[in-house]
């Protein structure tokens, strides 16, 4: 395995860590529109938190997918193949958030609820299946010699799957509390602060169902034991973290501890994975590894030297852009065009 493939596997985790920060708390609010906010001017002000910066968040998850296809082929072909159906109806729940945007923007106030319900399910949609899709990743799917999967129902939807799904979803929904907490005024603010509080312990829960079957579904422990309970000590104490934030009203440390908690899951995924990017169920010696699934040298080289000039300009107009909208959302005034 050569430095670039080695920094191109990180660079990949990287992009999805970037992706889950950002947008996990875009699919959090998503979700909290039909179950935080319960009046049409609560859920605008809910919606107003993530207008202007939701669909640039997304590009995290489209240059993850490039950055694949391009230094990984091999791993692109069998995930996107393999995976077809779930990557389908991740698509699906993306779509539905995306336009319930505009939708709800230009629907009449008997219309709205109609979309306020298609973000929820589009949010909630994206984020099990991505879930889903991870875990039963780690777990192995029925991947042959020549790299091609054939997978069952069962060996994408089962019991560690769809713990995963849920793990992520309600982490995904914690992001989101906070996010809200500390971008909104008033009453909303306030109730995300307490939902969160409740929630925490549920999510406790999770994490301990999720730890218990990573040790018996996968070889995460027997490949990498210390990495792997690092991962787990970091996914635990961010999580108390965020909570103990949450009852001071540190409102900025609970979100970074939230979406420090998504980064070390996906450190988990990565680093169990290390140095396979494809776990097969049948065989070891039929695993997608780093070396084998890699593009040329070459090609490496050309993507080094494009993302080291992009990426800081990609970096710089993000920051620009949440800096520009650092202030907290009020409640819509009476009368004001929503």
């Amino acid at each position: 395995m050569s430095i670039l493939q080695f920094l191109w596997f990180v660079l990949i985790g990287v992009l999805f860590s970037g992706f889950f920060f950002l947008d996990g708390f875009d699919f959090g609010v998503g979700m909290a529109v039909e179950t935080l906010a319960h009046t049409e001017d609560e859920k605008t002000q809910v919606i107003s938190t993530i207008g202007p910066v939701w669909d640039g968040n997304e590009v995290w998850l489209i240059t993850a997918g490039g950055a694949m296809f391009a230094s990984f082929p091999y791993w692109y072909a069998t995930l996107f193949s393999g995976y077809y159906i779930i990557l389908l109806l991740i698509l699906v729940g993306l779509i539905l958030r995306g336009v319930s945007f505009e939708f709800r923007k230009h629907s009449p106030e008997y219309r709205k609820p109609v979309w306020d319900k298609t973000m929820a399910i589009g949010s909630l949609m994206a984020t099990f299946f991505l879930g889903v899709m991870f875990i039963s990743m780690i777990k192995g799917m029925p991947i042959d010699a020549k790299g091609n999967m054939s997978a069952s129902f069962w060996d994408y939807i089962n019991w560690f799957s769809v713990v995963g799904g849920i793990a992520l979803t309600l982490l995904c929904y914690m992001h989101g509390l906070n996010y809200i907490t500390i971008k909104t005024k008033g009453v909303i603010s306030e109730r995300a602060q307490n939902y969160a509080k409740a929630l925490y312990y549920v999510l406790y829960a999770g994490e301990v169902v999720f730890a218990l079957l990573l040790l018996f579904q996968t070889d995460f422990i027997k490949v990498h034991p210390i990495l792997t309970l690092l991962c787990l000590v970091l996914i635990v104490g961010f999580t108390v973290g965020g909570h103990v934030a949450v009852f001071r009203n540190a409102q900025a440390a609970a979100l970074t501890c939230s979406g420090l908690t998504l980064i070390s899951l996906v450190a988990l995924i990565f680093c169990g994975l290390f140095p396979r990017v494809m776990i097969s169920s049948i065989s070891s010696k039929y695993d997608l590894m780093i070396q084998s699934a890699s593009s040329s040298n070459y090609t490496l080289i050309v993507m080094t030297i494009a993302t080291v000039i992009l990426v800081p300009c990609v970096l710089a107009y993000t920051i620009w852009a949440y800096w520009m909208f650092r202030k907290r959302i009020s409640m819509p005034k009476i009368g004001e065009v929503k």
